[in-house]
């Protein structure tokens, strides 16, 4: 059948001229993306593994408890035993600066949809569509922006893991009962005290668990993001499908899965302990 609309087209236009004119700032976006990954990089991978582990276990201990600790120790140490320590750090990296900067925008993109209709009525049509587009479609302008590389990489995880948190801080305060909002404005509170005072530590446990969804996400990215040299643990899985290296793939993939759970678990026993 032939094309009648083609809003790929002008998407395309769209695209290409911000590539072209917006150079100047996305090469800036790029410096600091890179320094910031690479600065974390250097800081998990100066450490030695077990004092990483020791951190790692010591947050388990203090927010999941001893179950959760004994299961965070041997994650890391099946790791780096199989060899994949510097590939994790270099994972933990990018899901942390990805996971820091897509908060940075959540939280008050949330706050602006609980406080204002109109806003909530034009962002939540814009989560819909990036939380069902599919992730790859992502890495065409984060390649054409940026280059291939890790920037690229954390720019596609921080659009797809974004919308939980900006959901979830809407929902949460929303949740904040009215009679409360409306004593603390009896008593004279003005608008930022409310939010600020009140609001948030009320929905602080339904704004942790959007974080835990984002952090779960951003990990879902790994591997996509290897595909344009992100590095890391998504590169190796990558490289085990390529070369049909079921072993490597196995250990790769499982290596993730580790992550994924002991980041899971510390972060529920953040929300759980709140």
């Amino acid at each position: 059948m032939e094309k009648t609309i083609n809003l790929g087209q002008y998407v395309e236009i769209a695209i290409n001229w911000l590539t072209e004119n917006g150079k100047p700032v996305f090469d800036v976006i790029k410096n600091i993306g890179n320094s910031s990954i690479i600065g974390v990089e250097w800081t998990l991978l100066s450490l030695p593994f077990y004092v990483v582990i020791l951190i790692f276990a010591l947050l388990a201990f203090w927010k999941a408890g001893k179950g959760i600790t004994v299961m965070t120790i041997a994650g890391f140490l099946l790791i780096y035993f199989m060899g994949f320590w510097k590939e994790t750090m270099e994972t933990l990296a990018l899901i942390f600066v990805a996971t820091l900067t897509a908060l940075i925008f959540s939280i008050p993109l949330g706050i602006w949809a609980a406080k204002s209709k109109l806003a909530e009525k034009f962002i939540h049509p814009l989560l819909d569509l990036m939380q069902t587009m599919p992730a790859f479609v992502y890495l065409i302008p984060a390649v054409l922006f940026f280059s291939i590389g890790k920037v690229p990489g954390a720019f596609a995880t921080i659009i797809f893991a974004m919308p939980p948190a900006v959901r979830l801080t809407t929902l949460g305060i929303e949740s904040v009962p009215k009679d409360i909002v409306e004593a603390a404005r009896s008593f004279g509170a003005t608008n930022k005290q409310i939010l600020f005072k009140v609001e948030l530590p009320l929905a602080a446990k339904t704004i942790l668990t959007g974080i835990n969804q984002t952090i779960l996400l951003s990990l879902s990215m790994v591997v996509i993001a290897g595909m344009i040299a992100a590095g890391g643990l998504g590169e190796k899985v990558l490289e085990g499908i390529n070369n049909l290296d079921i072993g490597l793939g196995f250990e790769s993939g499982l290596s993730v899965v580790i992550l994924a759970i002991i980041l899971d678990r510390i972060t529920q026993g953040f929300v759980k302990k709140k």
